[in-house]
């Protein structure tokens, strides 16, 4: 199934703006979410075709949001990148081991995410 709607999830209302800006200059709808919380209810409600996952966020961080989104039966199909400026090897492999399909580094660089997303197809 090829990715058209991308739920971009991360707490700073800049990075949310920069990432669907660079997303829809290349056809994918975007829907954004503040928080791990409000990620888990809008993949339920919304079923975009992948997620973009910030990992440090206040209340529930990314990691966790991705374990309950990858391990719940109405979300599990949906595939989780994660993007975080944490970039120690033991946080790719956590966030492997949490559900996630892949890992990008912030800043985003946008040629690697487009590939990332194109190999989810």
């Amino acid at each position: 199934m090829p990715v058209r709607k991308i739920l971009i999830v991360d707490d700073s209302a800049t990075n949310r703006h920069g990432l669907s800006e660079m997303l829809s200059r290349h056809g994918y709808r975007c829907s954004l979410a503040a928080s791990g919380k409000e990620a888990i209810e809008k993949a339920k409600s919304e079923k975009p075709d992948m997620i973009l996952m910030d990992v440090v966020m206040p209340d529930m961080d990314g990691f966790q949001a991705t374990r309950a989104i990858t391990r719940d039966e109405e979300t599990k199909h949906i595939p989780v990148i994660l993007c975080t400026s944490k970039n120690l090897e033991t946080d790719r492999i956590w966030g492997v081991r949490q559900g996630a399909k892949d890992y990008v580094l912030k800043p985003v660089d946008e040629k690697d995410l487009l590939s990332k997303i194109t190999k989810l197809r």
